[in-house]
């Protein structure tokens, strides 16, 4: 005996294959019949003669094998139709054939062939359709009316899909489309009208009496979105978007879902076009180390790697927790990628002998580095020793393991440092690009800005401070930062691993800089205060290290494009070999003297400009509340 279940889930099968069939019945003869009716002698049509049952035989095998069944009336819809249409045309093709073995067609018009599949065809489709607008429209006689009117921005595929979902929940009704196309203008999308253009939404908000608005427009550049939510907070009402196309391919958001718009939103760029079968071709089946995997970037890095089908995936970092966590997401996500998780200090050799000797690996990611400008600067011993000391031994331990690539992490701060972090990265700069002279691996270099959410940046920072009540801090009202998400900088490093050949520095190109004072005024109204009476902003002045601008390039490093338009290749600058270990040799006494002055010295011996801009910080200027 079948279980309910079962039983439950066969009868609407049955009965829509016995809709079907009666359809078939009904086309048939009703065809027949007209057809004769036209004839000077008509002959009588049999009902239920050996005729009809090899129609029905014939038309129903082509149902089953076009998977016609498969479909739910429920959701019915032009590729159902067009399922219909094929499976009526290809029965008809079978059924003259058929007709034809059992005897010649002498009993049946050509006409019927030609006219039956139309017929059908309409039978099989007008009550599915009429069934799915029933279903649609018993939604909007339930007892409970819904309870807010919204307005949707753009009427495209987003925006189409979005409300009918919106009108399954019943919980809002639609109250109309704003859109810029103007082939729209008067036209209606689930019978809700396009009444005007995006600029017209303050008015029409009023005009509707919306209670809520919704931007669906997930292709719009950050210009657009901008202007968009500009629009929302003229309004005073609440506003939510749809999530973008990326992030529901990267699971981060589901279709459709309705989110708060955050300031990703906003400082989101074009989609970055990657040349992925060279990546591919480059990484896979390829064994591949990352350090600092648990980090933010590190960790991005990580699941983009495991993406491309390496043959392993080793993953330092000597953070128990971060490790732990990027350990348990990759095995959850890629259960057939072959994973190492090693806990430890790249600045270990042996650690790092260790993790080169059994992982083998081939291109190595270096993510590893301290990057607190601040807390960094006055803890120099730690910036040099992580930052630099350990650049080299990862480097020297690819070295003599023949690593093919070793890609080193690098940032925008590197250029004219004025902080300990930048100097000690443009350190480990310097080490790379010049080991790469005396090694056959390829050390590559990648800088960067800043990177949207990562581990103790500034929006989460901000965020934070707007949930306590404020104040929010900026340190002054003209600093400007670069911003790019972190799937994006990591996708680029990968592009530009492969656009690499050994000793080259790639800087991405950031887009515009963002004021920070901006910034801030905009996560304010994003969460619905107002700047000044609900959150105070506080400018506390820069911090020690801190620069008002950052730079990509030194003014030295002549840079061109690359066959990638986001990526620029800067000239690198040479040093002298002996000079430069020499001082890293001193550098490792120092270290283990904890000696911070000589360490000192020694950036300002190797970093000319870095003693210069140095000196500059100590006029630092603090501001009250504004």
């Amino acid at each position: 005996m079948l279980p309910r279940r079962a039983v439950a889930a066969i009868h609407p099968r049955l009965a829509v294959v016995a809709h079907d069939t009666f359809m078939v019945w009904l086309a048939w003869t009703a065809v027949s019949m007209m057809r004769w009716s036209l004839a000077p002698n008509p002959s009588p049509v049999s009902l239920f003669g050996p005729e009809v049952w090899i129609v029905i035989a014939a038309q129903g095998a082509i149902f089953w094998w076009t998977g016609l069944y498969k479909g739910l009336w429920r959701f019915a819809s032009l590729p159902d139709l067009w399922n219909i249409a094929k499976a009526a045309v290809l029965g008809a093709l079978v059924i003259a054939m058929a007709l034809a073995i059992y005897n010649r067609l002498e009993t049946v018009p050509r006409t019927v062939l030609v006219v039956y599949p139309l017929v059908l065809a309409l039978l099989l489709g007008a009550p599915r359709l009429l069934y799915r607008y029933w279903k649609d429209s018993r939604l909007d006689f339930v007892a409970r009316a819904p309870s807010e009117r919204v307005l949707v921005l753009g009427a495209g595929k987003a925006g189409e899909a979005l409300v009918r979902d919106l009108r399954r929940e019943n919980r809002y009704a639609v109250v109309g489309f704003l859109d810029d196309n103007a082939q729209l203008r008067g036209a209606r999308v689930h019978g809700v009208p396009v009444l005007g253009s995006i600029d017209q939404l303050p008015q029409l908000a009023r005009e509707t009496a919306a209670e809520m608005l919704v931007i669906a427009m997930p292709a719009a550049n950050k210009a657009q979105m901008r202007r968009a939510v500009d629009l929302c907070e003229a309004t005073g009402l609440p506003f939510r978007t749809v999530p973008r196309l990326e992030d529901v391919v990267a699971g981060r958001s589901s279709f459709n879902e309705l989110k708060e718009v955050a300031i990703e939103d906003l400082l989101g760029r074009e989609p970055v076009r990657l040349d992925w079968t060279a990546i591919r071709t480059r990484l896979a089946g390829r064994r591949v180390l990352v350090t600092g995997g648990g980090g933010s970037i590190g960790s991005e890095l990580c699941r983009q790697v495991a993406r491309l089908g390496v043959e392993s995936l080793s993953v330092l970092d000597q953070s128990e927790y971060n490790l732990y966590t990027i350990e348990q997401e990759l095995r959850r996500d890629y259960p057939d990628l072959l994973l190492n998780a090693w806990l430890g200090d790249c600045g270990d050799a042996m650690t790092c002998e260790r993790v080169f000797a059994e992982a083998r690996p081939e291109v190595v990611f270096h993510a590893a580095a301290y990057k607190h400008v601040p807390l960094l600067q006055g803890q120099v011993r730690e910036a040099f020793r992580n930052n630099v000391l350990g650049t080299r031994v990862v480097a020297e331990a690819a070295d003599r393991h023949g690593t093919d690539s070793f890609v080193l992490i690098s940032t925008d701060k590197a250029v004219n440092p004025t902080s300990i972090m930048g100097a000690c990265k443009r350190v480990a700069e310097l080490f790379c690009q010049n080991f790469a002279q005396h090694s056959r691996t390829h050390f590559i270099t990648v800088r960067f800005g800043n990177v949207l959410d990562s581990a103790g940046s500034v929006v989460p920072r901000f965020r934070e401070q707007i949930r306590a009540g404020g104040p929010v801090t900026v340190t002054h009202p003209e600093i400007t930062r670069y911003f790019m998400t972190i799937p994006e900088a990591c996708q680029l490093i990968l592009q530009a691993a492969v656009l690499g050949q050994g000793g080259e520095i790639f800087a991405l190109d950031m887009g515009e800089p963002v004021k920070i004072r901006d910034l801030a005024e905009q996560m304010i109204r994003l969460a619905g205060k107002h700047e000044g009476s609900d959150i105070a902003i506080v400018y506390t002045g820069l911090r020690p290290g801190e620069k008002l601008f950052e730079e990509l390039f030194h003014p030295q490093e002549r840079y061109t494009d690359t066959a990638h338009a986001k990526i620029f290749l800067a000239q690198p600058r040479s040093m002298a070999w002996p000079l430069l270990t020499a001082q890293l040799g001193k550098a490792e006494a120092a270290v283990r003297e904890f000696d911070q002055e000589t360490l000192r010295r020694i950036l300002e011996q190797l970093l000319p400009e870095f003693a210069v801009t140095e000196a500059a910080q100590d006029n630092v200027v603090t501001f009250g509340p504004r």
